[in-house]
């Protein structure tokens, strides 16, 4: 069994919540990554912030995303792993929920992030293309 810790990205930065999408925007590019987790004054995982968000739920509405703040786009509960969850169970969690990126938790700390590409490489080839086309439809980037 492939647990998610051993196939996680485990230097993960946050966004806080009460930063602004510029400053996430900012901070994507800086990381070159497409998605930040927004965490909480707490330390606490509050949700997840795309590229896309910051562009489809700030920008095209009118919004500004020097005032907007990231934690206004973390709706409900966040989806995620456990440190020591097997991978087949977070592919089936991005399949459910039809995400590309799975923040890793132990406990309540976020300590890691696994991506559909993490997954890719350590299933086999028919694993992947599958798991791909499940995450794929009808997904909105996340």
């Amino acid at each position: 069994m492939t647990t998610a810790r051993e196939i996680m990205s485990p230097d993960v930065q946050c966004i806080g919540e009460n930063d602004t999408m510029a400053q996430a925007a900012r901070l994507m590019a800086d990381l070159d990554v497409g998605a930040l987790p927004i965490c909480g004054e707490d330390g606490r995982l509050k949700g997840m912030l795309t590229d896309r968000d910051i562009v489809v739920k700030c920008l095209a509405e009118g919004g500004d995303p020097r005032q907007a703040h990231a934690g206004s786009l973390a709706e409900g509960k966040p989806v995620t792993i456990g440190v020591d969850d097997d991978i087949r169970d977070a592919l089936t969690t991005m399949e459910t929920h039809q995400v590309r990126r799975l923040p890793v938790i132990d406990g309540h700390d976020l300590v890691g992030m696994i991506s559909q590409a993490d997954i890719a490489l350590s299933l086999s080839a028919t694993e992947t293309g599958e798991a791909v086309r499940a995450i794929s439809e009808d997904s909105a980037g996340t």
